[in-house]
């Protein structure tokens, strides 16, 4: 059996390293590098939504790097307001931030 497990680990190297290799940084691999390098190019928005009487509470967080710090910031969208249409202008407002 030990034979058939050294074939398989084998096989997996092979295409893992085939993958890597392929575009220079792989197909469906995203390292921490990666995404670092993606991170200060482009923000990333991380947010939740709670639901609320009488509406909703969105938070959004963003983290910078140079200073080690997270910043939140919460907005609240009422029951008698589109949700879409909110969360896309605070979704562009906190882009426009970063």
């Amino acid at each position: 059996m030990k034979w058939f497990k050294k074939l398989v680990i084998k096989w997996v190297r092979e295409d893992w390293n085939n993958a890597k290799t392929e575009n220079g940084i792989g197909i469906g691999i995203v390292s921490s590098r990666d995404v670092d390098a993606v991170s200060d190019a482009d923000p990333i928005l991380n947010f939740r939504v709670f639901n609320a009487i009488g509406g909703r509470v969105v938070e959004f967080r963003t983290y910078d790097k140079h200073k080690d710090r997270n910043h939140t910031q919460t907005y609240i969208i009422t029951d008698d307001q589109d949700f879409g249409e909110r969360i896309a202008k605070i979704a562009t407002l906190e882009s426009l931030k970063a």
